[in-house]
């Protein structure tokens, strides 16, 4: 099982942060305006010390006039990966998404979009796991996998744009994971489905699992659904056409059993 977790790895924008601190304060010798840019050397150094200390909505504000002063410059977008950050660690998902979105749009080719990626990925897809983490307490007809799809969409394109990021690696075990468990969700669906007589829906919803995501675990019972949904919608061929790719594919399979009962 993928190990998950909610932390970060070293992160990019503290890369971006050295170097715009270098620029400004190296500039500071000449330019008559030396002493905002010691000021925002400060602020920065303020938040930073606000974050460490666990206060995160007093360093966020400080990230806010940053980002403000700094306009323009690489402090700038370390504020907003900064913001987001801190608002992913607050779990205030939409908060975070809305400033690493912003960060997106406004620095597409920022050295720092990868880890924005990265980011927005991450935050929805710690999102999802709370989903998961609760799938009995709710009706699954009803559950939303968009936190999911989403997700997958951040990862996706992080490995497109930046296949050789410091973060793809990560993502693609993460795209794997949301895939099984987008299968898993789809079955779980099904089954609730054939639980409660509503065999053609069942049968859908399986052939759909099977169709969207091949080689995941779920595969063995989508294809048990569908050779119990076939049986008592009284349709024998295409039940024993889901037996029969059961037996090859999965010739040990524990559904293999509840296939044959089903048949009699």
């Amino acid at each position: 099982m993928f190990k998950l977790s909610a932390g970060l790895p070293a992160r990019t924008a503290a890369l971006l942060a050295t170097a715009a601190l270098a620029v400004m304060l190296a500039a500071c010798g000449t330019d008559p305006k030396k002493d905002d840019a010691k000021s925002v050397a400060k602020l920065y150094e303020e938040a930073r010390e606000e974050a460490s200390a666990g206060s995160y909505e007093a360093a966020i504000k400080l990230y806010e006039r940053l980002e403000g002063q700094a306009a323009g410059t690489l402090l700038s977008q370390q504020a907003q990966l900064e913001q987001a950050y801190l608002l992913f660690k607050m779990q205030e998902k939409a908060r975070a998404l809305s400033v690493v979105e912003r960060f997106l749009k406004l620095h597409p080719t920022s050295p720092a979009a990868d880890y924005a990626l990265y980011l927005q990925g991450l935050i929805n897809f710690n999102d999802d796991l709370g989903l998961f983490g609760n799938l009995i307490k709710q009706d699954l007809s009803e559950r939303d996998q968009q936190a999911s799809r989403d997700a997958y969409a951040s990862f996706k394109l992080l490995i497109e744009r930046f296949p050789e990021s410091k973060y793809a690696a990560d993502a693609v075990l993460r795209m794997k994971y949301i895939i099984a468990t987008l299968a898993a969700y789809e079955v779980h669906v099904a089954r609730y489905y054939l639980q409660r007589g509503a065999y053609v829906a069942a049968a859908n919803r399986a052939q759909q699992a099977l169709q969207d995501f091949r080689g995941v675990p779920a595969a063995e019972e989508a294809l048990y659904i569908m050779v119990a949904s076939y049986e008592r919608l009284g349709l024998p061929q295409l039940r024993d056409d889901a037996l029969r790719v059961l037996r090859n594919n999965y010739p040990k399979s524990a559904w293999l059993a509840r296939s044959d009962a089903a048949k009699q």
